[in-house]
């Protein structure tokens, strides 16, 4: 029995061992691949140019408090203007993405961020109203279709393994950041010169960003090109992939979560902020959203390492069940204290943020090669999907509430709880049925 016991104490200690060397490996080829000047200069490059498309992506939400107000909006119209650009993004995205499949991604690319920086510039010179705004909104969407997931993907096909990952991770980074700081820069630059110059602002960069991504990205055809007699927008062999659609699930809820309580959360503050009253040291609103996204950002780059060690599902599953308690409480503390509400604002999106990485990369790491582009069009387009109807959904809510802003506000937010956790249920599922 001893003799047994120290047999099996071996075995546990030499798979122990191997698979400690395997992890060591694992990471010694992705910092080979980080220590290559010319793979770091184009990853780093493209997490710029990445990042410089997606910084005017929320100057709206940043500035709705007063469009409202100039324009004389209603909440459901409020929530189609930051959802349209979601829908936008919707429709163009599977066939924009799964083109990478078949010729250059830095076409595709150079037409997604031109259409962002020529919507962020018309929103600038010729947005009056609601209409012109939602038409410019939903350019703004298509722009950012032809830009998001193409240049992930321009950085997934050129790594593989724990380098993937890692990139993957630098890239959701580098676009939270900009979402993040977008909020502050816009409330900044408005603050000296007007709405208008916060979105030329974005309209210039989006345009300094397609520059960048040209002169790095491969001019050729993707490595794993997929065959050109198969229908563009053919999902079917994605769906059967039951492990990639698990990630997706995820994936639907969390940005359709995101998008709401980043649309409608310098409204919310600044609503509370007024009925409150708010310290003469807490920053605005609009650099309050800024700062949570920034930690949302550290806690999404943990949270993909983290995944690494512990287990993606583990990450994701304490993540979406956190985000799902915020949702719930935070409404109801609107009008009642500025120091509160703020601190659970920032909170729940860092809830949100902490499996973002996660999810991301486990769509990447799950799909076929050949249609990777496929696969991280349908994760996008179902993501955003979410997106859209997230900040409607709460400004629905809102308008039916009428003069009851606590009523309003909680059950605008807590319906998202409800949302998260049946994502969840079906990410499990999907999960448990791809083993």
């Amino acid at each position: 029995m001893e003799e047994k016991a120290r047999t099996w104490t071996e075995g546990y200690i030499i798979l122990f061992r191997a698979r400690r060397k395997t992890r060591a490996a694992a990471t010694e080829r992705a910092e080979s691949v980080f220590n290559d000047p010319q793979s770091r200069r184009f990853v780093w490059t493209m997490v710029a140019a990445q990042a410089m498309v997606q910084i005017g992506a929320f100057t709206l939400p940043a500035l709705l408090p007063g469009y409202i107000d100039r324009w004389q909006l209603s909440k459901t119209e409020a929530g189609w203007l930051i959802g349209i650009f979601f829908a936008a993004y919707v429709v163009a995205v599977p066939v924009l993405v799964a083109l990478t499949d078949r010729i250059p991604t830095r076409l595709i690319y150079a037409v997604g961020a031109g259409l962002t920086g020529f919507a962020h510039l018309g929103f600038a010179v010729i947005a009056d109203g609601f209409w012109p705004a939602l038409i410019l909104r939903a350019l703004a969407g298509v722009g950012w279709a032809g830009a998001y997931m193409p240049g992930l993907k321009a950085i997934a096909d050129t790594l593989e393994g724990d380098a993937q990952s890692r990139a993957v991770s630098l890239h959701a980074a580098g676009v939270g950041i900009a979402g993040a700081s977008s909020y502050a820069i816009a409330g900044l630059i408005d603050g000296i010169a007007g709405p208008s110059a916060a979105f030329a602002f974005g309209g210039v960069s989006a345009l300094t960003a397609l520059v960048l991504a040209w002169l790095v990205m491969p001019k050729g055809a993707p490595k794993h090109s997929r065959d050109a007699t198969t229908s563009l927008l053919d999902f079917r062999p994605v769906f059967r992939n039951r492990r990639a659609m698990a990630w997706i699930a995820g994936y639907t809820v969390h940005t359709w979560e995101m998008a709401a309580l980043r649309a409608w959360g310098v409204t919310f503050l600044t609503i509370t902020a007024a009925q409150a009253g708010s310290p003469s040291w807490l920053p605005s609103p609009a650099i309050l959203l800024a700062v949570a996204g920034l930690i949302g950002i550290a806690v999404s780059v943990s949270g993909n390492e983290s995944a690494r060690r512990f287990g993606r599902l583990s990450v994701v599953t304490a993540a979406m069940i956190t985000a799902a308690v915020l949702a719930l409480g935070t409404g109801w503390f609107v009008g009642q204290s500025m120091i509160a509400a703020a601190a659970l604002v920032m909170i729940w999106l860092a809830a949100i943020f902490w499996d973002s990485s996660a999810l991301t990369a486990g769509t990447v790491q799950a799909s076929d090669p050949a249609l990777r582009g496929a696969t991280m069009g349908l994760h996008s387009m179902c993501g955003y999907a979410g997106g859209f109807i997230g900040p409607l959904g709460v400004g629905l809510i809102l308008d039916l509430a009428g003069s009851n802003t606590t009523l309003g506000w909680g059950l605008g937010f807590g319906h998202l709880a409800v949302v998260t956790l049946a994502g969840f249920a079906v990410l499990r599922w999907y999960a448990a049925s791809s083993r």
